[in-house]
């Protein structure tokens, strides 16, 4: 692990570390029993946790998981602890006045806490890019996929995916903020890009970046609607239907990004082969 000194208040909008630690561990406990098993809680450390890869990137959270002697796998098993990195949150809040600490938090927690549930669904496939890949293509042939495929894809930056050679930018909005805004922003390959927000939000909406190099396939712009913490967890963990929609944007340069990640950061390969037909309408 890297560790460095962080200022006591770090990042606009950031809370000093004991405050932090107490909304992590109140998000935690907003989270149902039912989904936590096996794990034996969550813990807050103060250090930064750098990308294997790019020193300029940083790992908010992990899942630790360690199997006990057992001739089956469950809970009673397995046990897992999270571990959520306030110096990378620093790092990134430092980084970006418009870093949402409060809603990265829980989406790391969250994230996390997946890890830990499909390690004892014993699901192999689950892991890393090889399911990644395998959802890709399930949606490039119209059959049923998991909609958050691509955060199993290899992290550039936070929020940012690659599988192979494609890119996924994740965004969260509500569909107030989108109408208010009234076009969407990215970070991307040293430049600052923008395009027309999309009629409608839905629950998932693709956006594929027309003309915009992703190092030999697409970037695609994803957009996911705000939802209340019930709603969230329904979809998390529930199979509960998504509303998914699929679009296509010719975006614009209209800025300066250095520090954010570029076409050849990643791995090579092919993913969803394209833009819908339909460049205006609905994915089914």
């Amino acid at each position: 692990m890297t560790e460095t000194t962080i200022p006591e208040s770090a990042g606009k909008g950031l809370p000093e570390h004991p405050v932090f630690e107490a909304r992590a561990h109140a998000m935690w406990e907003e989270i149902p029993e039912i989904y936590k098993e096996g794990i034996d809680g969550i813990v807050v450390r103060p250090e930064v946790e750098a990308h294997p890869d790019h020193d300029d990137y940083f790992t908010l959270g992990m899942c630790f998981t360690e199997p006990y002697p057992s001739g089956y796998m469950g809970p009673d098993s397995t046990r897992s602890i999270v571990a959520i990195y306030y110096g990378s949150f620093a790092k990134l809040a430092e980084r970006s006045p418009r870093f949402d600490w409060e809603e990265e938090l829980w989406e790391t927690i969250t994230h996390e806490l997946r890890h830990h549930l499909e390690f004892l669904a014993e699901d192999d496939a689950l892991e890393g890019l090889d399911y990644a890949m395998e959802e890709t293509y399930k949606r490039g042939q119209g059959e049923e996929f998991d909609p958050w495929y691509y955060q199993y894809g290899i992290p550039l930056a936070p929020g940012i995916f690659r599988v192979e050679y494609d890119v996924y930018l994740e965004q969260r909005w509500s569909e107030a903020e989108l109408r208010e805004a009234g076009r969407v922003e990215f970070e991307w390959d040293g430049s600052l890009w923008a395009f027309e927000a999309p009629e409608e939000l839905g629950d998932i909406h693709y956006v594929w970046m027309a003309g915009v190099e992703a190092g030999g396939g697409w970037v695609q712009v994803v957009l996911v609607r705000r939802r209340p913490l019930v709603e969230r967890l329904k979809g998390l963990f529930g199979s509960s239907p998504l509303d998914l929609l699929e679009s296509e944007a010719e975006p614009e340069v209209v800025g300066e990004a250095p520090d954010s990640p570029d076409a050849s950061d990643g791995a090579p390969g092919r993913a969803a082969g394209g833009p819908p037909m339909d460049r205006t309408g609905d994915s089914s």
